[in-house]
């Protein structure tokens, strides 16, 4: 009777060896899934997009709600990251600012490295475009007409450090013209810049552009991208349009507070894997022309610091001061 008590309990445990961590922790509450753009933005986009898949595929016995934390360029979001450590039931969206920033910014309290990295998800291609009567019907004739009337031309974006200026930059250092840059806290009042006449370009994700570019209301000019996309294969890239500049890539994907236990870390961790499995995700990649760029939580760890660097070489090249 002792043997099979023994045994019972032998098998018992390596059950629960076998099986998977994240089944230990389980969220009991709403999930907060900040956001450091307003609405409109494309990490608000992701996010609700997010939230939406994990209630259609009954994937989180939970809701995810979005928080927007828009301000600072991001570090707003990422000082209230930070400062939930320990907090199981806050993840968010980082996007590329959210390793940039803190390379050209003093006054940056925290970074990535302030937070649990959980899963990369996308690489994002960007267009360039203008209103859609605008007279530039090319990157190269938005350039000349800069040239012409230095510093009076304008360009809409988000944050001085994101890939939007860092474009700008280095197209101004490659072709020797300049324009102004507008800074806007969300990808709606850039758009509505781009379409209320205020601003002549803006750098934008096309599924932020997607609905406009349809209607006829922007025009894309250039893809900052490595090659042409499916759905744009008669717009060429800034390279093909005859700037030598290197292609700023975007990455987004999810971190969470730092101190969470192991089995938090990996509930999270594997509901992004299976969100990246489902029919409803890869369609949405399709639709947007984004590239799947799903990384685990290890692999992420080590692409900040290899991105990080990266940037940080295209952040000096395009005149930026670097302080980290």
């Amino acid at each position: 009777m002792k043997l099979r008590s023994s045994m019972v309990i032998a098998a018992c445990a390596a059950a629960l060896a076998a099986a998977p961590a994240w089944a230990q922790f389980k969220p009991t509450k709403p999930v907060e899934f900040i956001v450091h753009t307003g609405p409109g933005g494309g990490a608000d986009v992701l996010a609700r997009f997010i939230a939406q898949v994990v209630e259609k595929e009954n994937l989180a016995p939970v809701r995810f709600q979005v928080n927007n934390k828009s301000g600072g360029g991001g570090l707003t979001a990422m000082a209230y990251v930070a400062e939930k450590k320990g907090d199981t039931h806050a993840i968010a969206v980082f996007t590329g600012n959210w390793l940039t920033n803190p390379l050209t910014r003093a006054e940056a309290k925290y970074t990535v490295k302030d937070m649990t990295p959980v899963a990369r998800l996308v690489l994002e291609p960007a267009l360039v475009a203008v209103k859609g009567d605008a007279p530039y019907k090319t990157l190269k004739d938005f350039i000349e007409a800069a040239k012409k009337a230095p510093g009076t031309m304008k360009q809409s974006g988000g944050s001085i450090t994101s890939r939007d200026n860092v474009v700008r930059q280095l197209l101004m250092k490659e072709s020797g013209s300049s324009w102004a840059y507008i800074s806007f806290p969300g990808g709606g009042e850039r758009i509505a810049a781009l379409l209320g006449g205020h601003v002549n370009m803006m750098v934008v994700e096309p599924q932020e552009a997607g609905e406009h570019i349809k209607a006829g209301n922007m025009r894309v000019i250039a893809q900052v991208s490595d090659k042409r996309l499916a759905g744009f294969p008669n717009v060429p890239t800034i390279k093909e349009a005859g700037y030598d500049i290197p292609n700023v890539p975007q990455v987004r994907g999810i971190v969470m507070p730092a101190g969470v236990a192991p089995d938090v870390l990996a509930y999270y961790e594997d509901l992004f894997l299976r969100i990246t499995k489902t029919a409803t995700w890869r369609k949405y990649l399709e639709e947007q022309q984004f590239e799947d760029g799903y990384m685990k939580s290890a692999e992420l760890t080590k692409f900040f610091d290899v991105y990080s660097d990266q940037m940080r070489g295209i952040l000096k090249e395009a005149g930026a001061k670097v302080v980290r």
